[in-house]
């Protein structure tokens, strides 16, 4: 049963702005922190961005001051509003989840994650 579902990723131009979705069940929202990943092709998979359910935040130094992580608790949603896009973000973005109450680095490994949804493509491109 797929537990986070991913949406949102599309075609965009340099300097142009995205917001990814992940909905998730009541149970990981509520008692979860929630990363969003990206993996390009040849590289591995990257953390970015992370928000557990106490709202605390994390964010890679990548795309600190252009990526905003929310939550949104009528849709048990964890959103990723990317601005400012470069083709560097090219990437299919995924999100996972783990059990912890607070944000760190931890939140960003790969292999911290208990669930994992099926990622989005997004392409920066002109």
């Amino acid at each position: 049963q797929v537990q986070l579902v991913e949406s949102g990723g599309g075609v965009v131009q340099p300097g142009e702005s995205l917001r990814l979705s992940c909905a998730t069940t009541a149970d990981i929202f509520n008692n979860y922190a929630i990363t969003w990943f990206r993996q390009a092709p040849g590289k591995e998979r990257e953390g970015i961005s992370c928000i557990s359910h106490k709202n605390s935040t994390y964010y890679a130094d990548s795309v600190t001051g252009r990526f905003t992580i929310s939550r949104d608790t009528a849709k048990y949603t964890v959103n990723l509003q990317m601005n400012s896009l470069e083709p560097e973000d090219s990437a299919v973005y995924y999100c996972g989840a783990v059990s912890r109450t607070i944000c760190s680095t931890y939140n960003l490994r790969e292999y911290s994650m208990n669930y994992w949804g099926e990622g989005t493509l997004v392409t920066v491109s002109s």
